[in-house]
């Protein structure tokens, strides 16, 4: 399998993971009364624009995506609305940490609307995954040559997800507190933080 499949699995594995978690987390602590984690919650959401935004979504459409279109016709429609979705997912992203922001300010007047937000922010997503590994991935290792694939592997193998580094790989110190921020803001009995720090597969997509 391309190191750049490879990477791209894991990847939508990490943010797929936390995206289901994330509205669990969420109804656990208002079931049960817990206050709010805003520092916890700032940093899941600037993971998402720091990483899967401008680093994932950017070689794939600057890259990955070119090469399907030169070589699969059939598949312009569906990358289409896949790139539709990364133009439109940063705004997405700076709207939830808006409303996040309007939550932490003016109080739980505003968790509704925040709460609501992260549902349909974390369905499309999903969603949009589910396509690029359904569709997309499949069609590529049919089309793309050897040379497509060094030149893929090249820039996709050029960064480090804090959330999902490659086996023998140390996530960047710059990021690792980040990491552990997310990692403890979701414990058991969700799970998820325990099955990434051991190295295990989370969630596919």
């Amino acid at each position: 399998m391309p190191l750049t499949v490879r990477v791209i699995r894991a990847e939508h594995d990490a943010l797929a993971a936390m995206l289901r978690t994330l509205p669990l987390l969420l109804e656990a602590q208002r079931r049960t009364g817990t206050p709010p984690d805003f520092g916890a919650l700032r940093a899941m959401l600037f993971y998402v624009d720091e990483f899967p935004e401008r680093f994932h979504h950017k070689k794939e459409s600057e890259l990955l995506f070119p090469k399907l279109r030169a070589r699969a016709p059939t598949l312009r429609g569906t990358l289409d609305d896949l790139e539709a979705d990364h133009a439109q997912g940063e705004r997405a992203v700076r709207e939830l940490q808006h409303s996040l922001l309007a939550w932490e300010q003016m109080g739980d007047s505003r968790r509704d609307k925040f709460e609501q937000q992260v549902k349909v922010y974390s369905a499309r997503y999903l969603r949009h995954m589910r396509r690029e590994e359904t569709e997309v991935l499949p069609r590529a290792a049919q089309v793309l040559s050897a040379e497509d694939w060094a030149e893929l592997d090249e820039a996709f193998g050029a960064h480090t997800d804090p959330l999902a580094p490659r086996a023998g790989q140390a996530v960047d110190e710059a990021y690792a507190p980040l990491r552990q921020r997310i990692l403890s803001a979701l414990p058991a009995p969700f799970g998820w933080a325990a099955a990434l720090d051991l190295g295990t597969a989370a969630p596919g997509a």
